[in-house]
């Protein structure tokens, strides 16, 4: 079933290019050399090659589908995310304390990037249905809504 045919207000993207640039370059080593990922393939299955030994990958990927709500107020303090692949409460709650990346290009250069990063985490899972309340630094805007986010997998809690 399509997102369309469920009667998501949004449709899922594709998170990453499929050009040949790395998937985690901008915050990985230089070291790294080359992306071996399929599109179909989970986030979680994705191998990154890192000085020619296989590792997995240190993220997940998701959306941020909209502030915590009531039926007129909006709480911008909280967002709601979305992970790929997790589809109850169980699962959500292996997410509970990671670190949550919304990354986006600005216009502007700073300290020699225009890559920016507002960092959050995620706080507790919200519904059955395995979206999760996440709290960010800055709360993100509302034109974020939609638009993919990297749940990293540290800290973990194994």
């Amino acid at each position: 079933m399509s997102s369309n045919e469920a009667g998501h207000r949004f449709q899922y993207r594709p998170l990453y290019s499929t050009s040949t640039e790395p998937l985690l370059s901008y915050i990985t080593e230089p070291a790294l050399r080359q992306h071996t990922c399929d599109t179909e393939l989970a986030a979680n299955e994705c191998n990154l090659r890192l000085n020619g030994t296989q590792t997995k990958a240190l993220e997940h990927r998701g959306r941020h589908l909209s502030y915590q709500r009531g039926k007129r107020n909006t709480n911008p303090g909280t967002s709601l995310i979305k992970i790929e692949g997790v589809d109850d409460t169980k699962a959500a709650n292996f997410y509970l304390g990671k670190k949550i990346a919304y990354v986006y290009r600005a216009q502007k250069e700073v300290r020699g990037s225009k890559i920016r990063v507002i960092w959050g985490k995620v706080t507790r899972p919200h519904g059955n249905s395995g979206v999760v309340r996440a709290q960010f630094r800055k709360n993100l805007p509302p034109k974020t809504f939609g638009a993919s986010v990297r749940i990293m997998l540290y800290p973990s809690s194994i």
